[in-house]
């Protein structure tokens, strides 16, 4: 199986041995359940900010936007630019 080796300081160290031991696990276990979530995260981000970006490019939800007379977005102040 491939490996990959991960440096890490003494203090984070530390914290990976003492996590470990409080969920009776071992030190690679935590890392690779930390690893494994952070990837799920990423991708679901990812994915909604498409999901997002195709949603508010269709013109028809544009129109309906401003049709609505919607506008939560920040004010824009005496420079132009958002606080």
């Amino acid at each position: 199986m491939p490996a990959l080796n991960v440096e890490f300081s003494d203090q984070e160290l530390e914290e990976l041995r003492a996590l470990a031991q409080e969920r009776g696990t071992t030190m690679k276990a935590v890392v690779r359940e930390a690893t494994a979530d952070k990837i799920a995260r990423h991708r679901a981000l990812r994915e909604a900010a498409e999901v997002f970006q195709a949603t508010f490019r269709n013109p028809d939800l544009a129109d309906a936007i401003a049709a609505a007379g919607l506008d939560d977005g920040p004010a824009p102040s005496a420079t132009g630019r958002a606080a």
